[in-house]
Parts: C-alpha cells; sequence; structure tokens
C-alpha cells in the first residue's frame, strides 16, 4: 500500500508538539467548528500528513483523554481528511515483567482491545473487549527496530486489580487510555489503523502510574517523535 495521505491521532498536545515541530506542521483552527479537536496539516516529502488532537475540556480546561474524546477526534479526522492510513501515536504504559521499560516504543499488534467494558452475557462480553484489527505491523517493526505489543485501553489511568485480570486474560502489553476508540472509528470506515505507543510508566513498578507518567511524559514524547519520524520516513521511500 502506497501512503500519501497519512493522519496522526494525538490524545493530549505534550504528546504531539515534538511531531509538529519536527515537521513543521500548521495548526488550522476552527476547521472543526465549535467541537474540541485541533488539527494540524504540512507535508514531508510525498506525504501529506495530518496531526488531529483532542483538545480540551470546555468546562475545566484540562486535556481532554479517554474513549470519548479519542472517537470524536477519529470521526473527524477521517470524514475531514479521508487518510490512506491512520496511526495513533501516544505514551502508555506497559508491564516489566514483559520485559518494558520506560521509553521502549511498542507498533500495536494482533488486534486493540478494552480492558474495562466488563458486559458479563453472551455476545455482549464479546463486544466488550472488541479485539478490533490492527495493521499488519510485523514488517515494520523488524525493518524499524520496534517491539510490537497487544494494545489495551480503558478511562483510567491507574489500574485495580480487575483490570489487571482482564488485561491478563485477553493477552494486553500496552495500556493506553484511547486505542480501542480510535481502532473501532478506523474500522467502521474500512481505513488501515495501527498504534505506535512510547512507555512512560510500568504499571508493575513500585512508583505510581501518575507518579512514572509525570516524571517520564517528556522524554516519552521525544521517543514517540523520534519513532513516528522514522515512521514516516520510511512510507516517503517505500510501500507499507
Amino acid at each position: 500500500m502506497k501512503v500519501s495521505k497519512l493522519c496522526f491521532l494525538i490524545a493530549i498536545p505534550a504528546e504531539a508538539k515534538p511531531l509538529i515541530e519536527h515537521f513543521g506542521l500548521i495548526h488550522h483552527p476552527n476547521l472543526f467548528g465549535a467541537l474540541p479537536p485541533i488539527a494540524y496539516k504540512g507535508v514531508y516529502k510525498n506525504i501529506e500528513l495530518m496531526v488531529v488532537v483532542n483538545g480540551k475540556d470546555q468546562q475545566l480546561g484540562v486535556d481532554l483523554v479517554g474513549t470519548q474524546p479519542a472517537t470524536l477526534a477519529a470521526h473527524l479526522a477521517i470524514e475531514h481528511f479521508n487518510p490512506d492510513l491512520i496511526i495513533n501515536a501516544g505514551t502508555a504504559g506497559a508491564f516489566a515483567r514483559n520485559g518494558s521499560q520506560i521509553g521502549n516504543v511498542y507498533l500495536s499488534h494482533k488486534y486493540i482491545v478494552f480492558h474495562d467494558r466488563r458486559i458479563p452475557i453472551p455476545g455482549w462480553d464479546a463486544y466488550g473487549v472488541g479485539r478490533y484489527p490492527t495493521f499488519n505491523t510485523s514488517v515494520l517493526a523488524a525493518r524499524l527496530g520496534f517491539k510490537q505489543g497487544v494494545v489495551t485501553s480503558g478511562n483510567s489511568l491507574d489500574m485495580p486489580e480487575v483490570d489487571e485480570r482482564t488485561i491478563n486474560e485477553i493477552g494486553g502489553e500496552i495500556k493506553d487510555m484511547e486505542a480501542a476508540a480510535m481502532a473501532w472509528v478506523a474500522s467502521l470506515y474500512e481505513k488501515p489503523f495501527f498504534c505506535i505507543k512510547s512507555i512512560t510508566d510500568l504499571m508493575d513498578s513500585e512508583k505510581t502510574t501518575q507518579e512514572e507518567f509525570l516524571e517520564n511524559l517528556h522524554m516519552a514524547s521525544i521517543s514517540l517523535k523520534d519513532a513516528c519520524f522514522k515512521v514516516v520516513e520510511h512510507l516517503s521511500n517505500s510501500d507499507i
């Protein structure tokens, strides 16, 4: 597949800023009217690049995170830009017991799932988990030296025991707050989709998730930018 229009979906500005600056993307205000997502556009070599960020909560002024803003951002991005490929780039948690380290970069693998939609009724239980498709990143990971992992999404930063048990049962390796919602929207439009995730926190470490996230967000965002650049550079020179 030749990619000429590539859209990055990124939850928060701190994760997106290094990428926007690196590619010199231009902010396009009011593109989505009164809705909160924010769009940036530019061109790198033969690829038209778009970055869509979730935006801010109108009441509290905080960055919008979680699956609801992610769903809206993904829908608007596809409707306005009709990209050939969608990449959810962002930071995430992982497990030290799986060999993960802070700053590692992962590409999504096998499928993308939810870990906190527990509906113990036949049929609805499978719907709750989701198992949305991810583009096969095996060749890309091998060529660029990235790890791969099953990405699992939920709406809380912490991880209670019930979530950890669910993550283990469904084979989740990378924990975030948006990918599964975006993957669902991409599947509705039949758009190729995968994730690039840079690790900010290890969920089985002695530190709290919020402590590690805040400590490592800047470093992980730089690792994320470098990884995204490698992917874009690869796409500009060859098919995916």
